[in-house]
């Protein structure tokens, strides 16, 4: 037995140990955590010896559901900063004067990592971000940039999670197709 084979026995021999309806659990908090995501979750859970499907479907369900938080925290963190900021133009201007009377101060310029992620955006779009981004960066991360830069929640839920499911399906093909051809198991 080489020595990979023998580290995938002691891997499946420990995984067996826990309850086998608690195994996916772990996966999908696996798939939860960033840099992990479901991909590397899924990878974990075949490569302990659960299901292929049951792995890749709790992995990618972790990875959705922290990005859905992300995505839902960082879309009322926008809101309240746009508010906050309007709130503070009016207050700028006397409360009741009209924007037109008083001089509207210079608008602070872009930075230049902003200016970088617009023109990223403009040329892959949302789709392109979001099934490229995992290649990069965590998922949860690339939802966060998404959506601070104004694209519309439904939007970005939709892509990352086409994004989610296309990344699980290749890592767990991938393993799996390892196991099997590979190490034998």
């Amino acid at each position: 037995m080489n020595p990979i084979e023998e580290l995938v026995l002691n891997f499946q021999n420990l995984v067996a140990q826990v309850p086998e309806l608690v195994q996916p659990f772990i996966v999908l908090l696996a798939g939860a955590v960033p840099f992990i995501e479901g991909e590397g979750a899924a990878i974990i859970g075949v490569v302990g010896g659960i299901l292929p499907i049951v792995a890749a479907i709790a992995a990618a369900v972790g990875n959705f559901l922290s990005v859905l938080i992300v995505v839902l925290l960082s879309s009322r963190a926008r809101s309240a900063v746009l508010s906050r900021q309007s709130a503070h133009a009016v207050a700028a201007v006397g409360g009741g004067g009209t924007v037109a009377t008083m001089a509207a101060p210079p608008a602070k310029p872009e930075s230049k990592g902003r200016l970088r992620f617009k023109r990223w955006l403009d040329r892959f779009g949302v789709p392109g971000a979001s099934i490229l981004g995992p290649l990069a960066i965590p998922t949860q991360f690339t939802a966060a940039i998404l959506i601070a830069g104004g694209t519309s929640r439904s939007w970005v839920l939709l892509w990352q999670g086409v994004a989610i499911a296309l990344w699980t399906t290749v890592g767990t093909i991938s393993v799996w197709l390892a196991l099997q051809l590979v190490v034998s198991i």
